[in-house]
């Protein structure tokens, strides 16, 4: 086993008139020779698909479960050639509505086959799709619809009410809206008073037929626009062109036939995560890609692992929240079991961790405790899986750990953006010492880090640390009608990320920090901070106001400095005669303050996961003295957590002792 997995291909370059030095430039092992490009027989993602058609007309392709009154059953499935008919039926009835290469199409819905075809559809006659989703914001679809210039989309039916309701702001654009399943008379009628034109999946379908002259189609074409959530204002159109998609979609299977093995046709996926955004749908056309089936979850976290056990996929792809809900639950029956069952598995445990830590394979490490001990551990996610996959959100070293000895799998842990086209980093599954880390980057990409002086972070020192850039095949073309914020990330042909990375001595990446003030919480919701403090702030109460989110956590807390003559006037109403400071420590008071912030929040529209689930309150204004904000009042946030770091860890220890 080699000792680093990556080759410098660059050296590094000092600190210049006001660009901060850089690191070397590295690759992937995988890739020393040259970054993987893709074979110019391949022009679109739809080339993929016809050609998984072509070899394995009749196998499964798209699975969801069958429903009836009382219960879900057994999954039910479309073959290849049927999803084929479907989406050049669709093509061709999109053509019928006036729609050309190159216009662009709305897909707003959960997980499902009809995401899927309408996907496809879109790939067949070169339309770009755009993933409308909800969770940007409560504008946000109109907002996408108006900005893409969206001109048909497909809705599941539950969200047509929404869609409809926001007719009137965008119509000009959107003249089509075909359902995933029906239509009632009402709301045919509501969205003709607009000028569009309502139709149900099987009316559409009817539109369509299956001998029409596909468009060529060119590597350079415009595949999705995918909006993604900004600092502050408006979500940014990340546009990501068929070579970019094609490129991240051989990555993947590059990586999987270097260090483990491809995807085929008797694997299964199982699709949960929001195809809305790109990393699903990287997955999705990397199984179309090898004949692979792909089975839908039902849409509601109470079944997720009962829909996993109904699957029993083969490859699967979470983020931490599900992982550690999967190793919670098999504590929690290993309890229960006994001394005895509990005692067996610890030994196993760390038998298998330590032939893990020595290097040896999954595999290898202890096949006789996998039969007898793991094979029960292994049933969690249905019996059958081999490959885990892991992104979206850093996942804790213990969780990562527990899977990797106990579910009978290889587990990689990856980091990417949308803006590089979902991962551009991924840990080798077999190579335990890349626990904790982000891996290497993919055969598409190069990377280099780059310091950042202001939180001391140096990317030419002995443990070389700075923003990650990234350069290669799968980066974005720009953010739509905004090449203002392109030019901010996009500099001599680098992209910034605005993370924060750690190179390892075996060439590995771990994430260490977060540049921009937006992260991400546990289950993967973006939180753009300074927007919800600017919200906050809006309450009369309070004088200021740091929102901070672990993102090992899925929720936010805050330290907030209150007005001195809110509490008091609290602390009279309430006959409290502490000073001011005994106050801030008043647990009736500090319940007042964070309630106050919360109805804010919620009459200024912040969603569920951007409410406070606890507060410390200062009784001094945050100052340049303790060097918690600049001479022009930000905040200085790695300072902050430094200074509050023991409040911050009491209010997370309080907010779940509240919660269970």
């Amino acid at each position: 086993m080699p000792e680093t997995f990556t080759v410098k291909v660059e050296e590094g370059r000092p600190a210049t008139d006001g660009n901060p030095s850089a690191g070397p430039v590295y690759r992937s092992i995988y890739a020393k020779d040259g970054l993987l490009e893709v074979p110019s027989d391949l022009e679109s993602p739809w080339d993929f698909f016809r050609n998984s058609v072509k070899r394995n007309p009749n196998s499964k392709m798209l699975g969801r479960r069958q429903k009836t009154e009382s219960k879900a059953g057994s999954y039910i499935w479309l073959t290849y050639q049927e999803v084929y008919d479907a989406a050049l039926r669709m093509g061709s009835a999109m053509r019928s509505r006036g729609l050309n290469p190159g216009d662009r199409c709305g897909i707003y819905g959960s997980n499902c086959p009809e995401w899927i075809i309408a996907m496809e559809a879109c790939n067949s006659c070169a339309v770009s799709y755009v993933p409308l989703y909800d969770t940007l914001g409560p504008n946000a679809v109109e907002f996408i619809i108006n900005h893409a210039e969206v001109s048909i989309a497909f809705v599941q039916e539950k969200k047509i009410p929404s869609i409809l309701s926001c007719l009137a702001q965008c119509s000009s654009n959107l003249k089509t809206i075909v359902s995933f399943g029906s239509v009632s008379t009402t709301q045919k009628k509501e969205a003709e008073e607009h000028g569009v034109s309502c139709f149900s999946w099987d009316e559409f379908l009817q539109l369509g037929c299956l001998d029409w002259d596909l468009p060529s189609k060119k590597k350079t074409d415009i595949c999705t626009i995918m909006y993604t959530s900004g600092t502050t204002g408006d979500p940014k159109g990340v546009v990501i062109k068929n070579e970019a998609f094609m490129a991240e979609v051989l990555s993947v299977d590059d990586i999987l036939m270097l260090t483990d093995r491809v995807a085929a046709e008797d694997d299964v996926y199982f699709s949960f995560l929001p195809l809305a955004h790109v990393y699903d749908q990287i997955m999705e056309t990397y199984c179309i890609s090898k004949g692979s089936s792909i089975g839908f979850w039902q849409g509601d976290v109470r079944f997720l692992l009962e829909d996993v056990q109904a699957l029993q996929p083969t490859m699967f792809c979470g983020v931490p929240r599900v992982y550690d809900r999967i190793c919670a639950g098999i504590k929690s029956r290993l309890s229960s079991a006994g001394v005895l069952r509990s005692t067996l598995f610890q030994c196993a445990y760390n038998y298998k961790l330590k032939y893990l830590e020595k290097g040896l394979p999954q595999h290898k490490a202890a096949p006789l405790f996998d039969k007898l001990v793991f094979d029960k551990t292994k049933q969690a996610l249905g019996g059958r899986v081999r490959i885990l996959l892991s992104g979206a959100a850093p996942l804790p070293r213990h969780v990562e750990e527990f899977m990797r000895v106990t579910s009978g799998s290889t587990l990689s842990q990856g980091y990417g953006l949308t803006e590089s086209c979902a991962g551009c980093f991924t840990a080798i599954g077999d190579v335990y010492s890349m626990t904790g880390t982000v891996g290497v980057p993919m055969t598409t990409t190069e990377a280099r880090l780059e310091s950042v002086p202001e939180m001391e972070y140096d990317a030419l020192s002995n443990v070389p640390r700075g923003e990650i850039c990234l350069r290669g095949n799968t980066l974005f073309s720009g953010y739509h009608k905004r090449e203002d914020l392109t030019k901010e990330v996009m500099v001599d042909g680098w992209f910034h990320t605005g993370d924060i990375g750690e190179w390892q001595p075996n060439g590995a990446m771990k994430i260490i920090d977060r540049k921009k003030n937006i992260f991400k919480l546990s289950q993967g919701e973006y939180i753009a901070v300074e927007n919800i403090e600017n919200k906050y702030l809006q309450c009369p109460l309070i004088a200021s106001i740091w929102v901070y989110g672990n993102s090992f956590e899925s929720f936010l807390v805050a330290v907030v400095v209150p007005e001195r003559k809110a509490i008091e006037d609290w602390a009279i109403l309430h006959n409290v005669s502490d000073d001011f400071k005994s106050l801030c420590d008043n647990l009736k008071a500090r319940k007042y303050i964070l309630d106050e912030l919360n109805s804010t929040g919620q009459k200024l529209q912040l969603r569920g996961f951007e409410l406070l689930k606890a507060i410390h309150l200062e009784p001094n204004p945050f100052d340049v003295e303790r060097d918690l904000i600049t001479p022009t009042f930000k905040l200085k946030r790695p300072q902050l957590l430094k200074y509050y770091k023991d409040h911050i860890d009491q209010l997370y220890k309080e907010a779940k002792g509240a919660m269970q």
